[in-house]
């Protein structure tokens, strides 16, 4: 059994059951324990693999997005580049190699990373050096002026609530002890009140509070202040009924209930509530496209044959391996599974990638 069990086991024990958010956010954040706070889950060697650490090609394009949405901004001559949940910095390290080319955009920068893991500020720090990020703890914290937001794998690792339909309404599903006295799953005695959705019995309905305030924050700041912000997670275009919560561990799946702490846990990000919030807050829409779209009307087939031009015949086809990941299809392809939404202030023009707009190429 994880220390982490244990303390939870011992807090339903005393306190009784707990939701489901309260449970994410201990199983993920706890500050001893927690799964983000004690490793670096990341590669074939951990529990997953982002987008960002299957190829450089990914980080470059969100790069040369950022720079033409800095100029579409105006090119202001200070700004926040900031990433909310950089992992291993790998992913802005592309970003930053990528826009060198880009006059005048790393002397208006300064990097600002989202990061509460002390063992992934060090990587960061390494894959960093040179650029000299400012960390912060929250996304508050980290908005000030001018900001392009950049979040990738960061919406559907934020707590969330869940309520099951029963015969008598809505009620809030629960973690508490089974008659084994292991955690398990169950629901409130009493009816949540204030929902007024209509649904099946059985639909479980997901409230992500958390990434609904985190939008309307990045939303009503950038409507005031300028700026834009690039949101990647997967999850669905429309908003929809279902039990998403998911734990990963050596890149397989495992229950959620199993090991606090020792598993990532996830849920799908809800691209339409998410929108409806950053729209209510003041900021445009751009989106949401999958991640296949988005890649190809950036220029990914551009850039993997520059890249191949270059390369061994070993590096060509990892190349291609990664290519071909990025945007595979199929429910389960990262190409179609993997949306992407823009937000920004309302007088910007359209941004690439939401209409078929292409990047130059790199060479």
């Amino acid at each position: 059994m994880t220390t982490l069990k244990a303390e939870i086991l011992d807090l339903v024990r005393q306190e009784g059951p707990i939701g489901i958010g309260r449970y994410m956010a201990l199983a993920l954040g706890h500050p001893r324990h927690g799964y983000y706070m004690t490793r670096d889950p990341l590669g074939a060697g951990g529990d997953f693999t982002t987008s960002p650490e299957i190829s450089q090609m990914f980080g470059e394009l969100i790069g040369l997005w950022a720079a033409h949405a800095w100029q579409a901004m105006g090119a202001p001559a200070r700004f926040r580049l900031i990433e909310f949940g950089p992992g291993r910095g790998t992913l802005m390290a592309d970003i930053l190699r990528a826009t060198r080319i880009v006059s005048g955009f790393h002397a208006a920068l300064s990097v600002h990373l989202v990061e509460t893991s002390p063992v992934l500020r060090g990587r960061q720090a390494t894959a960093l050096n040179g650029f000299e990020p400012f960390w912060h703890d929250t996304v508050a914290g980290a908005l000030d002026g001018p900001v392009i937001v950049v979040a990738n794998e960061f919406l559907d690792a934020l707590p969330l609530d869940q309520f099951v339909m029963t015969p008598e309404g809505w009620r809030e599903r629960l973690v508490g002890l089974g008659d084994d006295g292991e955690l398990a799953f169950g629901l409130a005695a009493a009816c949540e009140g204030t929902l007024r959705i209509a649904a099946p019995v059985g639909s479980v309905f997901e409230q992500p509070a958390v990434a609904l305030d985190i939008a309307a924050q990045i939303a009503g700041h950038i409507a005031s202040a300028g700026g834009a912000a690039l949101l990647i997670d997967y999850g669905s275009e429309r908003s929809g009924f279902g039990d998403t919560l998911q734990a990963m561990k050596r890149h397989e799946f495992v229950e959620p209930l199993a090991e606090p702490g020792e598993a990532d846990l996830t849920v799908h990000v809800d691209f339409e509530r998410i929108g409806q919030a950053a729209l209510k807050a003041g900021a445009a829409l751009h989106g949401p496209v999958t991640q296949r779209d988005f890649m190809l009307a950036l220029g990914l087939p551009q850039r993997a044959q520059a890249l191949s031009l270059k390369a061994s015949p070993d590096q060509r086809a990892a190349i291609s391996a990664a290519f071909d990941r990025l945007i595979a299809t199929g429910e389960t392809g990262m190409g179609d599974l993997f949306k992407v939404l823009a937000l920004s202030q309302r007088n910007l023009p359209p941004l690439p990638g939401f209409d078929l707009h292409r990047l130059p190429d790199r060479g």
